[in-house]
């Protein structure tokens, strides 16, 4: 008996030609895309977190798998030719007289300390990756005084061990106050930085303070694996990120907007935006 339906092949045919079609539209229609803070952006426009939407051709957010080191880096900025000498010295001299920090923090150091570290100021734009080395700069000058100090202030006199931290144990004898850059402290951030530089966090964090380039590491280190994912939510969540249990929601305006004003100061001599969310 006959029938008035199409033949199969046929019906094969138009559903192919519609699939493409509708498949073509998809990237043109999501070229801009919006993602919430630590989703990528593929280089088609979707949001998401795997390799698919982080790896190759990602448009911004944490692209290739930011955090401790890992990936290639994509995009952004060249960190060697926006952190110049006179960048990085211009900060350094506004030490004060007899500063240990200004004989031990050297842009050489830090430029081999962020080769380990390769999607630092990578992932997004050019002004993304610049406005990431503001925010960077505008901490640990903060944090240092300019580059001035090595070690917290009376940190030894600090007790910044958390007993309940079963993974990091303290070691007696040890202490873990701010070191470094970033000034680095407790138990729990001593121990997985030492493991992902290569130095006994926990067993000697003197190392942070007496080697230069493990000093840089270990603010890196902290940096990937808890400010980069934040920085496209602006400049105030970095705060958020490092001190905010301190500053943010009014706990300590002054010092807030002492950050403020560092990253307000090196977007200008980059050259770049920067952005909105200032404070936090």
């Amino acid at each position: 008996m006959a029938s008035n339906s199409p033949p199969p092949a046929a019906i094969l045919t138009v559903l192919a030609i519609w699939l493409a079609l509708h498949c073509a539209a998809i990237p043109a229609a999501a070229q801009s895309c919006n993602c919430q803070p630590g989703l990528c952006c593929s280089k088609y426009g979707y949001c998401g977190t795997t390799s698919t939407y982080c790896g190759e051709g990602c448009q911004s957010g944490p692209c290739s798998g930011s955090g401790g080191g890992g990936g290639s880096g994509t995009a952004g900025a060249s960190v060697a030719s926006v952190v110049t000498a006179s960048f990085f010295n211009g900060i350094k001299n506004q030490a004060g007289a007899g500063c240990k920090g200004t004989g031990f923090y050297t842009r050489s150091a830090f430029l081999n300390a962020v080769s380990s570290y390769p999607n630092f100021a990578h992932g997004g734009s050019e002004a993304e990756g610049k406005r990431e080395i503001a925010a960077f700069f505008a901490h640990v000058t903060h944090e240092t005084g300019h580059f001035c100090l090595i070690s917290e202030v009376d940190g030894a006199s600090m007790d910044y061990c958390d007993a309940s931290e079963g993974a990091w144990p303290c070691v007696p004898g040890q202490g873990y106050y701010g070191r470094g850059p970033l000034q680095l402290s407790w138990n729990y951030n001593y121990g997985p930085a030492g493991k992902n530089i290569g130095f006994d966090g926990l067993g000697n964090p003197d190392a942070v303070a007496q080697d230069p380039v493990v000093s840089f590491k270990s603010a890196l280190w902290f940096w990937m694996d808890n400010v980069h994912r934040v920085m496209p939510q602006g400049f105030g969540a970095t705060i958020r990120a490092i001190n905010g249990a301190l500053e943010c929601n009014g706990r300590n305006a002054a010092e807030m907007e002492a950050r403020v004003r560092f990253y307000l100061r090196y977007c200008g001599q980059l050259g770049v935006e920067p952005g909105s969310n200032l404070t936090c």
